[in-house]
């Protein structure tokens, strides 16, 4: 079996498509008579192992992103590897041209909806655009033999709207990489926080559906007794005297120190299709306070974080505040639980599989080889 997965969500900076592809790639190169292959922009047509690259418009300001235009030459390229089962991660070019390649090949083509555009897009240009985004997804994600979405209200979303054979498939996380014990009791120093503050910390890019503004006037409405840690590229540098910036993209060493060596995650946005920077913090062993919008209603339980109404910075404090007034140790101790059991990658992964398998009619693979 050959699985090949085709994207322009896939950069230095890119978040939860290419932490899903790396973890995917990385379970399924432990199953015997498997191969997978990747297909992304690049700065030119190389290839390197199972990865392969084609030339592709680099987006201005677009954090590393580069945008295909041409459909012929991913079409073709796809067909070149040849695979047994296509999956598209992104809305754009390359998922046409995998519809098409996959049509050539004879072979079925899964269309992963990773974020949700409509909305997306709708929140900066108003309702109309919304409609004719929807009317456009309906189109495209209609034609694939398969549709995952990241969380039930997308998956639910999507069939509303008249797109058929959609599944739900959850992300995971990396349950060594982020782990309490990646605490660091001299982090805080090293970052110039005084040990006696209320850490909460929050990691990711810097764009519009995840409302910093909101995280910035929630740390003034709680005062000198908090502070709060901002990581990832495009932070703002104009903010509250409690808040420190790390103005930059950061590895996920680096990131999990950070989760480990909080108190909290902040999370404001309202457009999460899973909230995988939630999940690692409760991997962490941290509790969430977020906005109730989104994935965050599915994937943050009671008893693992406070969820408050979205946009609402004096909410958001209150929630803070209600969190901290409990047991917050025994509030991070069950989030780390609940992640084991819902969100490991290897059954994660190891669920997408059975469901390819099924889709291209083929033996199922020794599941022990996939858990291993």
């Amino acid at each position: 079996m050959h699985i090949a997965d085709v994207t322009m969500f896939h950069a230095p900076a890119s978040g939860g498509v290419r932490t899903y592809l790396q973890a995917k790639h990385r379970v399924l190169s432990r199953t015997p008579n498997l191969r997978t292959s990747l297909l992304v922009p690049g700065a030119e047509r190389d290839s390197l192992g199972d990865h392969h690259t084609l030339p592709a418009l680099h987006l201005p300001l677009g954090q590393g992103y580069r945008f295909p235009l041409r459909r012929r030459p991913w079409r073709d390229a796809l067909v070149d590897l040849s695979p047994t089962l296509i999956e598209a991660g992104d809305p754009y070019v390359t998922a046409w041209a995998a519809l098409e390649a996959g049509q050539r090949l004879g072979v079925p083509v899964v269309g992963f909806y990773h974020s949700d555009l409509p909305h997306l897009m709708g929140d900066r240009f108003g309702r109309h655009v919304r409609q004719r985004l929807i009317r456009y997804v309906v189109d495209l994600y209609q034609r694939f033999d398969s549709v995952l979405a990241p969380c039930h209200a997308m998956a639910n979303r999507l069939t509303e709207w008249g797109v058929p054979n959609v599944r739900v498939q959850s992300l995971g996380v990396d349950l060594e990489q982020f782990h309490p014990s990646r605490r660091d009791p001299g982090f805080r120093a090293a970052m110039g926080i005084p040990a006696d503050k209320k850490l909460l910390i929050f990691v990711g890019r810097f764009s519009r559906e995840k409302n910093i503004d909101v995280l910035l006037a929630t740390m003034r409405a709680l005062g000198s007794d908090y502070h709060l840690l901002l990581m990832g590229p495009g932070m703002p540098t104009q903010v509250p005297s409690n808040v420190t910036v790390v103005n930059r993209c950061c590895g996920s060493h680096e990131v999990a120190r950070a989760l480990a060596s909080s108190d909290a995650l902040l999370h404001a946005g309202t457009r999460e299709t899973f909230g995988l920077v939630a999940q690692e913090a409760m991997a962490s062993g941290l509790p969430v306070i977020g906005a109730r919008a989104g994935a965050l209603i599915e994937n943050v339980p009671l008893g693992a974080g406070v969820l408050c109404q979205p946009l609402d910075p004096d909410a958001m404090a209150d929630a803070c505040s209600a969190l901290f007034s409990n047991d917050i140790a025994a509030s991070g101790r069950y989030a780390r639980h609940f992640v084991e059991r819902q969100f490991s990658w290897d059954s994660v992964i190891g669920s997408l599989l059975t469901h390819y398998v099924e889709l291209c009619g083929l033996e199922q693979p020794d599941a022990r080889a996939v858990r291993r």
